[in-house]
């Protein structure tokens, strides 16, 4: 794995490299290298699965992180990419041509967190959320609680029980309580 990333770093910037385990590496990229990486990567160095395509909100640092996950079957190695975008109007360029199954990953980005992919297959179709108008759901500034309290509404005949009270009575209603 060192002589890809060796490889890597004379044609990319790369910012942070780390060894999560011997079969598992992460690289932070700038945006504009993600494309060029990834297909270096698929094209010259083997990684031929896209594994995953994930975000994470770190709504303190106003930025998306997007991580792809690649994979090496010849060497068993996995590589995490990753890119950080604003959180702001989040856009990123489509890899739907490189792997197009990463369609479906970016669909869902789009539909959970905000993020676009211009140029994807169905980008702006529904995936899930059919007919949402809120604020995408897994941003960190989405409030759970409040959707859910103004969304639905408390059903009749409903009660709240103590856990072991429940069972007490429900499941060992000829326990007395002493010790056997």
């Amino acid at each position: 794995m060192e002589k890809i990333i060796s490889r890597l770093q004379l044609s990319f910037a790369l910012q942070d490299i780390r060894e999560q385990r011997p079969d598992l590496w992460f690289l932070s990229i700038a945006k504009n290298n993600a494309v060029s990486i990834l297909t270096s990567l698929r094209d010259i160095h083997g990684f031929t699965s896209l594994i995953l395509l994930t975000a994470v909100d770190y709504l303190e640092n106003n930025v998306f992180q997007l991580t792809y996950i690649l994979r090496n079957y010849s060497m068993n190695v996995s590589l995490g990419i990753e890119v950080k975008l604003p959180r702001e109007a989040a856009v990123m360029d489509s890899i739907h041509h490189l792997w197009q199954h990463a369609e479906t990953f970016q669909r869902e980005l789009k539909e959970m967190f905000g993020i676009d992919f211009p140029g994807s297959p169905g980008i702006d179709e529904g995936f899930v959320l059919e007919g949402w108008d809120n604020i995408p759901p897994l941003r960190r500034d989405f409030d759970t609680r409040k959707y859910a309290r103004e969304t639905f509404f408390p059903r009749p005949g409903r009660t709240k029980h103590d856990p072991r009270d429940q069972m007490r009575s429900k499941l060992y209603s000829d326990y007395s309580g002493g010790e056997k």
